[in-house]
């Protein structure tokens, strides 16, 4: 018999590991690939926000996950095909269509991925109380932090080690930096079947997570009005939408240009690090920071409630992008001081981001907690879809300098909307 309770340590950082990973990829870690493959900066991020469409349409489809197979059989399947997207890429990319054909495969990736993303969320909550649920969003939050710091640290070292090497021709040369990405995909493609494997055998069953008896078209469509009304109808549904639209505007701009910015000359602004330093700068201090970050936002959260610490949160999620101001006007030479800078603003958004995930939790609570919740991610992916695309753009009529500074005014917003939320400041906080 499947039982109810299970210890969240023995699916937690696999499963959240596993969604993280495909994200980063198609998000950041593209962006540092088509950047050394000589993609300008508006079409990368133009293109590559575009790849934030299946997040945002995802709740469309979410009753089907709802209704149909256990969120257990979903998660497995799309691992499966997480896999086979990556290995798309990395086939693709030595041949003479590689932005095209690449682009397609992660249009693959990101659906499966989006489609993870919704049976992930709603496994998570099946079995977790909401003070199990506010300990744990440190924990998952971590996790996927250290996938995203694997996949722009570790494989991105790994790329920039193989680009300059001569294992696939000339070092640094054009086929040399695509075969060093093809490799660096196809390593990842064969982790994600490994994972696959893994959770078919070893994922617990939650009793609330069981195969769903076949339903008629008419009742998936009834079901799926049914959820769009009920969170449509949520009580200050307005102020809901701008909090979730708003409160990563300046993030949504600063993640697409962070990457080129690092690699791009002093010349034009950059700080002309090389794929590898820029690997290194996430994947050290980097890890350390987001790990305290996410970790303790979860832990206070769990024993202080969400609504006293929302403040410290918003502060903790913004403020930190000031570094790259400092960063793009000072051009330091010493690679510890990039460094050090990029720590400061992962620890500061590890943080901060707690108070998302809570809030997305708290307005997404009842009867179809998996689907609202899919609703609540899919906005946020609206959020930094529309104004990721034009961030590439702004950043070559502007400059760096300039970019940043627009960022910083792109913060404002959030700290308004945190002001009009209404949450219970017990929220999440530890019952006797």
């Amino acid at each position: 018999m499947p039982q109810k309770k299970q210890n969240p340590w023995s699916w937690i950082p696999t499963v959240y590991f596993a969604e993280g990973m495909p994200y980063i990829v198609v998000m950041t870690v593209s962006v540092i690939m088509y950047k050394r493959l000589n993609i300008s900066n508006a079409e990368i991020a133009f293109y590559t926000s575009w790849l934030y469409l299946p997040w945002v349409i995802k709740p469309f489809w979410s009753p089907i996950v709802e209704l149909l197979k256990s969120k257990r059989w979903w998660i497995v399947t799309m691992q499966l095909f997480i896999g086979a997207g990556l290995a798309g890429v990395a086939f693709t990319l030595p041949t003479t269509f590689f932005f095209k054909g690449t682009l397609a495969f992660f249009w693959l990736l990101a659906f499966s991925s989006a489609t993870h993303d919704i049976s992930v969320d709603g496994f998570y909550m099946m079995g977790l109380t909401e003070n199990e649920q506010a300990f744990f969003v440190g924990i998952r939050n971590t996790f996927y932090r250290i996938a995203m710091v694997t996949g722009q640290g570790i494989l991105v070292i790994l790329a920039g080690y193989l680009e300059g090497s001569s294992y696939f021709g000339e070092p640094e040369s054009q086929k040399s930096i695509a075969f060093a990405w093809a490799f660096t995909f196809a390593v990842l493609a064969i982790l994600f079947v490994l994972f696959a494997i893994y959770h078919k055998f070893f994922l617990p069953h939650p009793n609330e997570d069981v195969q769903k008896a076949s339903v008629s078209i008419e009742t998936i469509l009834s079901g799926f009005g049914e959820t769009i009304r009920a969170y449509f109808v949520k009580k200050e549904i307005w102020t809901i939408l701008g909090f979730l639209l708003l409160f990563r505007l300046g993030e949504s701009q600063l993640v697409k240009m962070a990457s080129p910015f690092l690699l791009d000359a002093k010349s034009v602004g950059g700080l002309g690090l090389s794929t590898e330093q820029v690997g290194l700068a996430y994947g050290t201090v980097g890890i350390i920071a987001l790990t305290v970050g996410g970790i303790l936002g979860g832990w206070l959260a769990s024993r202080m409630g969400f609504g006293r610490l929302l403040w410290i949160f918003v502060f903790s999620m913004n403020l930190p992008n000031l570094v790259y101001v400092y960063l793009s006007y000072v051009q330091p030479s010493a690679t510890w001081i990039v460094i050090t800078s990029v720590g400061v603003e992962q620890l500061g958004y590890g943080f901060g981001f707690t108070a998302y995930t809570l809030y997305m939790l708290y307005v997404s609570a009842g009867k179809y907690q998996t689907a609202h919740f899919a609703f609540s991610t899919g906005i946020m992916a609206l959020g930094m879809m529309v104004p990721g695309m034009v961030s590439g753009w702004i950043q070559e009529t502007v400059g760096y300098q300039h970019f940043f500074l627009w960022v910083m005014l792109c913060t404002i917003p959030g700290f308004i909307m945190a002001k009009l939320i209404k949450i219970d400041k017990n929220f999440g906080i530890k019952k006797e």
